[in-house]
């Protein structure tokens, strides 16, 4: 299924310092729009999958709108012209908006991605299942399951039919991650799929802040093990 993205990429008179929740805090307050924040409408959740998503690379803030994130983004970019997160201004001297199309899908091969961001993938409940896995091969096995779900989710979301199994393969490393004032574990590394997911598309708890962000790997820079 072809899905229009939008990624917009601010470019500062200094480093931003800040992280993702801050930028997404500022954009969401500056731009009355409840798709900007995922909140609530009524007492319907707008989307199963943020269309907006929020982060901070190497201190360069960017946004991801897909589909009517995608059309908003566009529709509000040329209205930031300054960020104001936490006691930091910045001023907003450029920026670049790429448009694309993708094609996000199954695949009959195996696409090689790596996380950029930490990936928050258990809750309390599954991490409580987690913990009382004594192995690390039974933990991957685990890890793999919850990988799928949230492909799966990511897929339900933007109406993306799912036709066949999809075999993820994971390198994972243990990380530490902050969210909402909270110390989470969370994980680093790389993962095989066969799917098609589009450059920094997030998976995991706190999607539209930054977290489980993934690119593919391209093909010559995978090192065999």
């Amino acid at each position: 299924m072809k899905i229009n993205t939008s990624y917009l990429v601010l470019k500062t008179n200094k480093k931003i310092k800040q992280d993702a929740s801050k930028l997404r805090g500022y954009i969401g307050n500056q731009f009355d729009y409840p798709l900007l924040h995922n909140h609530y409408a009524g007492d319907k959740i707008l989307y199963s999958y943020p269309l907006v998503q929020y982060h901070v690379i190497d201190g360069q803030a960017s946004i991801l709108g897909i589909e009517e994130g995608a059309d908003l983004l566009k529709d509000i970019a040329d209205d930031i012209t300054e960020l104001k997160l936490s006691d930091s201004y910045y001023k907003v001297e450029d920026m670049e908006i790429l448009d694309d199309e993708i094609n996000v899908s199954t695949s009959n091969r195996e696409y090689h991605y790596k996380f950029i961001s930490p990936w928050m993938a258990l809750n309390k409940n599954n991490f409580e299942k987690f913990e009382k896995i004594d192995n690390w091969k039974d933990r991957k096995v685990f890890l793999n399951k919850i990988l799928t779900g949230n492909i799966l989710s990511m897929a339900k979301g933007l109406g993306i039919i799912v036709d066949r199994r999809l075999y993820p393969k994971t390198r994972l490393d243990f990380t530490n991650a902050n969210y909402k004032s909270v110390n989470m574990v969370a994980f680093t590394g790389e993962f095989r799929v066969r799917f098609r997911i589009p450059d920094y598309f997030g998976f995991g708890k706190g999607v539209s802040h930054g977290f489980g962000t993934v690119v593919r790997v391209p093909d010559e820079e995978v090192n065999e093990e």
